[in-house]
């Protein structure tokens, strides 16, 4: 009997699903995003995305942020970004190198900053997969909200190699975002919402 060797999908392929796809890929593989996310998810990232973008116009910084769906294509060095076989959609990216914003699907490259907020139906993704590749590709500062235990893990790259152990935060904390020098975000806020 002949082994079936599975199909590495690429961007290339990604581009040809339907759009109204909800899926990711890493390393190649497939993965479906669920259903819709929760309303107290939907909330927070609305919440975190316009706290961010008001710091962004009121202190004229030039770094952009996104919400999902939004492509973040993560290349290897020297790849051609068709042969990418790492496409996610963050709930939050903050890209603050223009030359990324290449594309009218998303970035090409790493985010300096990406926010998940966790679903109940993709806790490793986050926590896991995507803290992997995020790590290989260097996102500068990573934080996984968890809407149900009220945490933030806070991850922070080193010496632009690996991440420092996570910082662990709740809706009670203020949280510093290190790739600005004056943002906090008051999670305490952020919570009297929900």
């Amino acid at each position: 009997m002949e082994a079936r060797i599975p199909k590495v999908y690429t961007y290339a392929d990604y581009l040809e699903l339907s759009e109204d796809a909800r899926v990711e890929l890493v390393d190649g593989v497939i993965y479906d995003m669920g259903p819709a996310p929760s309303r107290v998810h939907q909330e927070i990232v609305i919440e975190l995305a316009t706290l961010m973008k008001n710091y962004l116009k009121s202190s004229n910084k030039s770094c952009k942020l996104y919400t999902a769906p939004f492509d973040v294509v993560l290349v290897e060095e020297g790849q051609d970004e068709s042969k990418a076989t790492n496409v996610v959609q963050p709930d939050i990216s903050i890209i603050c190198d223009k030359k990324k914003l290449t594309t009218e699907r998303g970035c090409v490259g790493a985010p300096e900053m990406i926010i998940e907020v966790v679903s109940e139906s993709n806790f490793s993704h986050d926590y896991i997969r995507k803290l992997n590749l995020y790590t290989q590709f260097k996102v500068k500062e990573y934080w996984i909200v968890n809407p149900n235990n009220q945490t933030i893990l806070v991850y922070r790259l080193k010496d632009n190699e690996d991440y420092l152990p996570p910082e662990v935060y709740t809706f009670s904390d203020k949280v510093k975002v290190c790739i600005f020098e004056d943002l906090e975000i008051d999670f305490a806020l952020i919570k009297e919402v929900l």
